[in-house]
């Protein structure tokens, strides 16, 4: 299944949930509680009914609360009614997760995504991922923005906190209930090993175990298990086919390599996969330019983009700075956080990844510098560096 390809139906042997033709006139799938209300100065979308009028897929747990004294906009009404990629300027976006600060392989990212949307004539965003909120850090968006500002990347519109957008995410889950293409799973980790261990498959070390499909309604549901996450059905012609700007042609079966994945998870937060394509689409996002170590999350986007009827963005994913042990630098293991007292110099190491020259006058004259560099030969790194 390419990128351009239609949305996708319901997979084969999946029906719809019954209950009335009209999903407003019905409660929604898992319905035993209220549904999250809205975050504070976020109209609820337009698609469907009003989420707020009725009981949703998977709504027993509140939307975690925003960051205090930040209001954030609402990102834009139903993301299905925006025009599709093309017909819209260019709007980039960097979404850091508010984990701790920035570091030098951040950087990276950030700076190659700022310049992609300025040598095209775009607006770029800031989006604040924060909806795995247990991982965040308090204080750490503050501290990314800051470093941002000092670098002189600064969002064109208001930033967007993830955790004030429960709303959103919760009607995109009813949309993909009403069309059968969510069901709940009661498995722990556990019994998806255990699983799989029955069936002879065992999952390679750093690798991410292939769900079997135990709870599919086709497989007899949860049988008697109280439902703890929801996953989207992958249908079973699912191999995603995109070219990637930085990558070239890339592909992968998500039926066999993935699995059936998670949206809601167990403990009631959003998962990433489902909050990014709701807010791209929302924010008119045209093109991603990430790092490469989340290039293999681009095929379940896709799917999911194609389920929801959400246009398909644009994809870059650039090189990694990689540490001494050969691993990426990340938040996990501790990397040294971005030095905003010399900006120029952190700058400089990352334009310096992205094969842009070295800059010796100021941020806002570097930056002009690397634009125009860009706009000639807009392509990174083929590899990863490490430093």
């Amino acid at each position: 299944m390419g990128a351009n390809s239609p949305a996708a139906g319901p997979p084969q042997g999946e029906a719809a949930p019954s209950g009335g033709s009209d999903p407003r006139q019905r409660q929604s799938v898992g319905a035993n509680s209220p549904a999250a209300g809205p975050p504070q100065g976020e109209a609820a979308p337009s698609a469907g009914s009003d989420p707020r009028q009725r009981q949703s897929v998977g709504a027993n747990s509140p939307a975690a609360g925003p960051p205090q004294g930040e209001a954030a906009p609402s990102g834009g009404s139903d993301p299905r009614q925006r025009r599709s990629v093309g017909a819209i300027d260019y709007r980039g976006r960097f979404a850091p997760s508010p984990t701790g600060p920035l570091h030098a392989g951040s950087l990276v990212a950030a700076l190659a995504s700022w310049l992609d949307a300025k040598a095209q004539g775009g607006t770029w965003l800031v989006r604040i991922e924060d909806v795995d909120t247990p991982r965040c850090i308090p204080g750490a968006d503050q501290t990314i923005l800051q470093q941002l500002a000092a670098c002189g990347l600064i969002s064109d519109e208001p930033v967007v906190w993830q955790s004030q957008r429960s709303t959103l995410y919760q009607s995109a889950l009813d949309q993909l209930s009403e069309g059968g293409q969510v069901y709940p799973c009661g498995c722990s980790r556990k019994d998806i090993e255990a699983a799989l261990s029955a069936q002879g498959v065992h999952t390679e070390r750093h690798h991410a175990a292939v769900y079997p499909g135990t709870c599919r309604p086709e497989n007899g549901g949860l049988k008697g298990k109280p439902a703890r996450a929801w996953r989207f059905a992958v249908p079973s012609l699912s191999e995603v086919i995109w070219q990637d700007q930085q990558l070239g042609e890339q592909r992968q079966n998500v039926a066999t390599e993935v699995g059936d994945f998670v949206l809601k998870r167990a403990d009631g937060l959003w998962a990433y996969q489902l909050a990014v394509v709701v807010d791209d689409a929302a924010q008119g996002i045209t093109h991603v330019v990430r790092g490469q170590d989340l290039a293999d999350n681009t095929p379940r986007q896709i799917l999911l983009q194609q389920a929801l009827a959400l246009p398909t963005p644009t994809y870059r994913h650039t090189p990694l700075v990689l540490g001494r042990d050969g691993e990426k630098l990340s938040k996990q293991n501790q990397a040294t956080p971005l030095d905003i007292t010399q900006p120029l110099q952190s700058l400089n190491q990352a334009a310096k990844m992205l094969n842009l020259p070295n800059c010796s006058s100021t941020v806002s004259a570097a930056l002009t510098h690397w634009v125009q560099a860009w706009r000639c030969a807009p392509r990174a790194r083929e590899g990863n560096v490490q430093v």
